[in-house]
Order: C-alpha cells, then structure tokens, then sequence
C-alpha cells in the first residue's frame, strides 16, 4: 500500500514540476494541471457527471430499456407516472416514454457529434484564412459570416430544412450551416493576434508556407478558445434540434427524438402533463450540464476570460 502511495506520489510531483524536461512532459502536465482546476468546479464536475450519464445511457440503451420504444398498445395510452411497468408513464400511442428517452438520447448525442465535427472546423477554416490572408479574401470571407450571423439561427436552420428537406441528417446539416460564422469570428481574431507575434515572422523567414504556419502554428493556440464555444453552444444546438424536432423538420417519426416527443404531447399537456413534460425536462438537463461544463472548461481554457 505504501509503495502505491508513493507511486502516485511521485507521479503527482513529476506532472506538478515547473521545470518540464520535454515537450511531451510539459503537455501531460498543463493538462493535469487543467484537470485540478476544472476538478476543483463543483459545478463543472456536476455538469460533466450528468454527460458522462448520458454516454453510458445512450452506450447501453438496449439494456437499460424496459421496454421497446416502437411498440404501440393503444390499450394502454396515456398511462400516468408510476403505473405498473411504466415508471415514466406511456404516450398517445402506448409506447413507454422511458424507453423512449434513453433511445432518444442516441439521437441528441448524434446531433451534437455531428455539429461540433463540422461547424467548429469549418468556422476554423474561414476564419484562420481571413485572418492570415487579410486583403479582399478577409473582406469577402467576412461579409458572408455577416450575412449568416444576420438571421437567427432557428429562421436561418428552417430555411435550410425546408429546401433540403425534413429528416435528422438534413437537420443536422442545416444547424451546421448556421452555427460555423462564430467559430469564424474566433478563429479570425485568434489569428490577427498570433500571425504579427515574432515566432510567426520567424517561421516565414525559415520558408514556412502560409498552409503550414496555419496548419501547425495558427490552429493549435485557436483550438482552447474553440472548445471552450463549442461546450457553451451545444445547449442552442440541442434546443435547435429540439425545435426543428417540435416543428416536424428533423427525426421523423417513429423516432424517438425528444423535441418530437414534446410536439406529440403538446395535445394533451393540461390533462396528461408528462407526455411533454418529461421530454421537456430531459432537454433542460442537458442543456444546462453543458452550459455548466462550458464555464468550467472557460475557467481552465481561459482563465482570463473567466476572471472578467
């Protein structure tokens, strides 16, 4: 037991160092040292419990259900929360809203892999190449993110659904399309900070190209302020979704997505409240443990950000 003590021990001193003997060294030790702080954020570390909850929910969903979230038995609708077999109650169609919200959950977690893969990369492309470029390729690149931050989002995402047409995959495109141009405004002012800075003009004296000074030296230091939005933008996201599901727009039925959920119990909310309104609560947990997680990633990721 003394020996793993001290093994810990010692493995604790050499990440806590302040005289890191490799490169390799001193990243493993920024990002122990990210993990106390962020660790140290009761509520971030609630917020990151409740995610973790929802891997694990969606991972083993087949196990967790009690019942198929498909089955329809219009003899036993509209059961209330509690009756027997049933812990969350059925919906109109006698399918049990339990089931269903850990099967949905496969569905929000698809939509929000999807989305931070695509718009925050594609926000980071526009924005390091306006930034570094400058000129007209600034001026042009800068004026389409203008006109896609002129709508709102959930206007800008309908009007892409109903062009592209209704379904998860289409309303997951479109929801990318409308969130990249502040992951571009980042990226941009990242980069009008870090493309003046001496080691760049360094770099370029050695015969670095532009591809390679944004590729290895511009897009590193723009990753921390990226994740940190991403975290802070996943609840919009998810309510989006949660929104073109409400409207029609995304998962079709018989999927069991939790904004399509609400949209079916909307009918009976003042007699039958739990048909929307546990769906409903699903979303607000979930929303609120990323903006949770977001402030304490902000905490680590930019403390002087945070300190304001």
């Amino acid at each position: 037991m003394s020996n793993i003590t001290s093994h810990d021990q010692s493995w604790r001193a050499w990440l806590m160092t302040d005289a890191p003997t490799s490169r390799r060294h001193a990243r493993l030790a920024n990002l122990y040292q990210g993990w106390l702080t962020l660790r140290g954020n009761s509520m971030a570390m609630f917020g990151l419990g409740i995610l973790l909850a929802l891997l694990l929910i969606a991972l083993f969903a087949p196990l967790l259900s009690p019942h198929d979230p498909f089955t329809q038995s219009l003899s036993n609708r509209l059961q209330p929360l509690g009756s027997e077999g049933h812990l969350l109650g059925t919906d109109s169609l006698g399918r049990d809203i339990l089931s269903r919200l850990i099967y949905g959950s496969r569905i929000t977690l698809y939509i929000v892999a999807l989305v931070a893969l695509i718009a925050p990369v594609a926000g980071l492309l526009v924005g390091t190449v306006a930034g570094y470029a400058g000129g007209w390729t600034d001026t042009i690149l800068m004026r389409i993110t203008d006109i896609f931050l002129a709508f709102p989002r959930l206007v800008l995402a309908l009007a892409f659904v109903a062009a592209l047409g209704a379904g998860i995959e289409n309303a997951v495109l479109a929801i990318s399309l409308t969130a990249w141009p502040p992951y571009a405004r980042i990226a941009r002012a990242e980069t009008l900070t870090i493309r003046s800075a001496d080691y760049i003009s360094a770099i370029r004296l050695q015969g670095a190209g532009a591809l390679r000074i944004i590729t290895k030296h511009i897009w590193p230091l723009c990753i921390s302020s990226l994740i940190v939005r991403v975290t802070l933008d996943m609840a919009g996201i998810i309510l989006a979704a949660a929104g073109l599901g409400f409207l029609g727009l995304g998962a079709q039925p018989p999927s069991p997505e939790w904004g399509a959920m609400i949209s079916e119990g909307r009918r009976f909310i003042l007699d039958h409240w739990w048909v929307a309104t546990v769906p409903g609560l699903a979303i607000f947990t979930v929303s609120l443990a990323f903006n949770l997680l977001g402030d304490g990633l902000r905490d680590v990721l930019d403390p002087k950000d945070g300190s304001q």
